[in-house]
């Protein structure tokens, strides 16, 4: 257990390490409590205790860790060389040098703002994080001192929290992961977000309250599923569970841009094996009896991360369809995974223990500051520790030596449009680290980029699938657009025309000019580029003049009730993964408040819901003439030679479909490849389109476009 806030009197706090350490040096614990107790004697702290109160609890926090009496003694005395009459000679002379040399270390890292890049700080912290190097320690009596004062921080003023809350959530809760101790970085983050963000926080905690009302305590329940299926197996082994924390919740919502509503993977498991190859029979147990979900393994046993964790992680479909992801490791790895580097001072039964998976501290922080130590300019070693705390960010360099702040994940060409879009616009090429590199490789903390230019170049259609920042994807889209400007209202002019003869009206310049009036356009080319790049349909601008043509149904059969099977309250709407026509066997699936979605009956899709046939419904559709209003994207490869995307959407308008929407997906200087949205009324219209399609020479390939992710998505949208 971790110890929360309460008052520890001496003996209540020389019991709590006598608990794990009976050969702990009561007598030196107690003149520490009394020492601290006289020092801090008549200050108090912003809420009215007495300030003392607050060495006692950081103590205890770090008592709750296992850790060893020195540790403990100077957690005590942390304060007292800085906010006391205490001297570093009084306490080396009571104590020892070595707790001296923490306590000034705690002393010296209070003393800077590590927020700021002065010359000054920067030298401090320098000296600090040497400092560190030689005891490890100093770091752990600092985070305890930072989530004790976090837990206790209402009394301070709005813009002294919201300081420490920024100052934990960049510095403090960062390094805290980085050294393994998971528990304590989901705490800090999460105690940081309460102030820096409550409302967001607020909201996560009230939808949450609201998905138990709704399925009740999932966690039991699972957790129970999996003892099943463990003792099946005959494999005796720990299981716990939990939701995560708000700001990790928060934080999945802001990567995936999605609501609460959407995120499945809000639970966690933990399998606590006692063997290392009971950890591999635990993972296949739950394979085989849910559904892994892909990319989501990883298997840090057999590749510890740098901090001596080692766990399985997996994600599973679990009860309901709901998401979880599960940790399985042994007890000792467990003991690593909980306290990180501190589990190298941790005790057990009353023995300093040598956990064969802990890293040795001395060892760890000297690969950290490898090439930290050489750095000679102060602002660079600030920068160069700031980036080896991030998990999720990246810091490179300029070949001036600024810092460039990108996304995990970024290219070359977002670093270029970081400095500045015109930079980005002219970028051949790239050096990393003076190796001239792809413009889609990823990008490393610490690396030095440097970009090359060319007053000829131009931004390219593909940089739009490497850049991962939303500053350089704008930037692209914009050269791109007033690139292809002449070419688009070129296309956008062909696609009206269909569009218009699909519904038995011509694309004049008046009607057109009509329809940019009542779409509230410039004029009419800005009209046609829009169509042509995609960003309006065609059938909108048939809509804006034509509405009842545009919305023309069929007669024989309605299409509210296309589909027969359905309950007389039931909506439904077509899958997007498999896209679903008549004439096709099709299938329901329930969704609660959201009606029933139509799959083919061969869409990979509906594996995801083979354990849940409750949901499932027999369909098929109306017999009768369908409206050609069902709409199905195919995936096609063509010549890039003049005329021949108005070729191509002259046969679509010939076969009496109408196009509804046209998507690029790659450019090459030889041919095209693109998604067009047609509107259908079958499958036999289907066939019959593809076949004249196909027919034409400069058509290389086309294909029936059939995504399960789209599938996927919808029913995030919906659960």
């Amino acid at each position: 257990m971790i110890a929360q806030d309460q008052t520890y009197t001496a003996d209540k706090l020389v019991a709590l390490v006598r608990a794990y350490n009976p050969r702990t040096n009561e007598a030196l614990l107690r003149t520490a409590y009394a020492f601290g107790e006289e020092m801090h004697s008549g200050q108090f702290r912003q809420s009215g205790e007495p300030y003392f109160t607050h060495p006692i609890a950081v103590a205890a926090i770090l008592a709750s860790q296992q850790m060893d009496d020195a540790t403990i003694i100077t957690a005590l005395l942390h304060d007292t060389i800085e906010d006391t009459k205490a001297s570093y000679k009084d306490v080396e002379t009571l104590f020892g040098h070595d707790v001296a040399e923490l306590v000034d270390g705690v002393t010296k890292l209070t003393n800077i703002q590590l927020t700021s890049t002065q010359s000054k700080q920067a030298e401090n912290f320098r000296k600090l994080f040497m400092a560190m190097s030689r005891d490890l320690r100093v770091i752990l009596v600092k985070l305890a001192d930072r989530l004790h004062n976090m837990r206790t921080i209402k009394s301070m003023r709005a813009e002294k929290q919201a300081q420490k809350a920024r100052e934990t959530m960049d510095i403090y809760a960062p390094l805290a992961g980085r050294m393994g101790m998971q528990w304590m970085r989901e705490e800090l983050e999460d105690l940081a977000f309460k102030v820096l963000n409550p409302e967001a926080r607020n909201s996560i905690m009230r939808r949450f309250i609201m998905l138990q009302k709704e399925t009740g305590d999932v966690i039991p329940k699972i957790t129970a599923d999996m003892r099943i299926e463990l003792e099946k197996a005959n494999i005796q082994a720990d299981v716990y569970g939990r939701a995560k924390k708000p700001y990790s919740i928060w934080r999945k919502m802001q990567e995936k841009d999605q609501g609460f509503s959407r995120l499945s993977d809000i639970y966690g498991f933990r399998v606590i094996t006692q063997t290392e190859a009971d950890c591999y029979k635990v993972l296949g147990a739950i394979h085989q009896r849910w559904r892994a979900v892909p990319g989501r393994f990883k298997d840090y046993i057999s590749q510890p991360k740098s901090n001596g964790y080692r766990s399985i992680h997996t994600t599973v479909s679990g009860r309901d369809g709901k998401r979880v992801e599960v940790q399985i490791r042994t007890r000792e790895m467990h003991e690593v995974a909980e306290a990180g580097v501190a589990a190298h001072w941790s005790y057990k039964n009353g023995e300093r223990v040598e956990n064969r998976f802990a890293v040795d501290p001395v060892r760890w922080i000297a690969q950290l500051t490898e090439r930290l130590d050489q750095e000679d300019d102060h602002h660079e070693f600030l920068e160069a520790v700031k980036l080896e705390m991030y998990q999720d960010q990246v810091f490179c360099f300029t070949p001036k030596g600024d810092v460039i702040k990108l996304p995990r994940g970024a290219t070359p060409i977002d670093f270029a449009y970081a400095i500045h879009t015109r930079i980005g616009a002219k970028c051949v090429g790239a050096k990393v680290d003076g190796l001239r590199v792809p413009l889609w490789t990823r990008l490393k903390n610490g690396q030095s980029i440097e970009i090359i230019i060319a007053d000829g170049q131009k931004p390219e259609v593909t940089w739009i699938d490497i850049a991962v920042t939303g500053r350089a994807k704008a930037a692209i889209r914009r050269a791109l657009r007033a690139e292809d400007r002449e070419r688009f209202i070129k296309l956008g002019r062909e696609l009206a025309r269909v569009a218009f003869e699909n519904v038995g009206k011509k694309a004049t310049d008046k009607a057109l000019s009509t329809a940019a009036k009542t779409l509230v356009l410039e004029d009419v080319d800005e009209l046609l580029a829009q169509l042509g790049s995609a960003e309006i349909t065609s059938r909108e601008v048939v809509r804006a003049i034509y509405p009842e043509l545009a919305e023309r149904k069929g007669e024989e059969v309605d299409t509210s009730r296309a589909v027969v099977g359905l309950s007389g309250d039931q909506s439904y709407r077509r899958a997007p993964c498999c896209q679903p026509v008549p004439g096709e066997r099709i299938v329901g699936i329930t969704f609660r408040g959201q009606g029933v979605v139509v799959h083919a009956i061969d869409c990979q899709a509906l594996a995801d819901f083979e354990d849940q046939a409750e949901r499932w419904i027999d369909l098929h559709w109306q017999d009768g003439v369908h409206s050609a209003v069902n709409t199905v994207t195919l995936d096609m490869t063509i010549s890039n030679d003049a005329g021949v995307l108005g070729r191509i959407c002259t046969i679509i308008g010939e076969q009496d479909a109408n196009i509804s929407d046209l998507n690029f997906i790659d450019r090459k200087p030889d041919f095209f490849r693109l998604y067009i949205d047609v509107d259908l009324r079958d499958v036999e219209h289907l066939h019959r389109v593809m076949t004249a399609l196909e027919a034409e020479s400069n058509v290389s390939a086309i294909k029936r476009l059939r995504d399960p992710r789209r599938g996927a998505k919808a029913k995030e949208d919906r659960t």
